[in-house]
């Protein structure tokens, strides 16, 4: 297949042991071209001599580093086929101590960074009358639980803002498709503990503080699923000519689905209980 037939696929969050490296490599291995994106080219340094993959420095809470990503991609590879929403970042700890300069920090990320990726890619899209726009958001969405409220109102919003550009996009040709992932093997957990090592003393919270740091590995237990299996999975949806616009998979996502359905006197029990509060 040419270089240039091959569909131009633009992740954000690309860097090494996470979700978006792993979706990188399943669209490089269906023939995509990838545009792999992270705030550090280091972190992608695996990528840096395969001709499937074009790497770019991207800070998605910047719209000067989006605007600049992009019109690099246009410029090299005259398109861009699939957006892939990825990039994000956890914050875990009590809502009412949390501090407000890092759920203001977890939105810029989750929510703002794609939404400045989406209105910045829409009109060449829109131009061309094609496009795949892919966010991924999270199952805990569908029954939120204690200890990382600011994580799951942010990827809450981001469902509410894909099923909104669902049906705004379509008349352009743009299909929307949400991803929820369950418990995916990741550095997540990682990424979690340390920007929880730095939250301040808990004055209400402190006799929680073993459940709540508990909470920042709670998606990384030995049975979480594979990432490898949840991208081969994903990109196998995503490439489909007509898309589904949803997609839930891994660990626990069908738990959850039931959690989501249950009346929330029983869900607060469950929840109660397995998280100590």
């Amino acid at each position: 297949m040419d270089l240039y037939e091959k569909r131009v696929v633009l992740i954000t969050g690309c860097s090494g042991g996470g979700i978006g490296h792993a979706l990188a490599r399943a669209f490089a291995a269906k023939n995509c071209l990838v545009v792999a994106t992270a705030r550090s080219l280091a972190s992608m340094s695996d990528f840096q001599d395969d001709p499937q993959f074009f790497l770019q420095e991207l800070d998605v809470s910047s719209g000067e580093s989006v605007r600049h990503a992009l019109s690099t991609t246009l410029e090299k590879l005259g398109r861009i086929d699939i957006l892939v929403n990825n990039a994000g970042v956890q914050c875990v700890g009590p809502l009412a101590e949390v501090p407000l300069s890092a759920i203001e920090q977890t939105f810029n990320t989750n929510l703002y960074g794609a939404l400045r990726l989406i209105q910045a890619v829409v009109p060449h899209m829109a131009s061309r009358k094609k496009g795949k726009i892919v966010n991924i958001g999270s199952v805990t969405v569908l029954a939120p639980v204690p200890w990382a409220g600011a994580y799951t109102a942010s990827k809450a919003a981001l469902h509410a803002l894909t099923d909104t550009l669902r049906l705004e996009l379509r008349p352009f040709g743009i299909d929307v498709i949400n991803i929820v992932p369950g418990a995916i093997k990741s550095n997540i957990g990682n990424s979690a503990s340390a920007s929880y090592s730095k939250m301040p003393e808990w004055k209400l919270y402190k006799q929680f503080d073993e459940a709540i740091r508990a909470r920042a590995n709670l998606s990384q237990s030995l049975k979480s699923t594979p990432t490898e299996e949840f991208a081969e999975k994903t990109v196998n949806v995503v490439l489909k000519d007509n898309p589904p616009a949803w997609f839930s998979t891994g660990r626990l996502s069908t738990a959850m689905s039931i959690m989501y359905h249950l009346p929330l006197s029983v869900r607060d029990f469950i929840l109660r209980k397995r998280f100590n509060c």
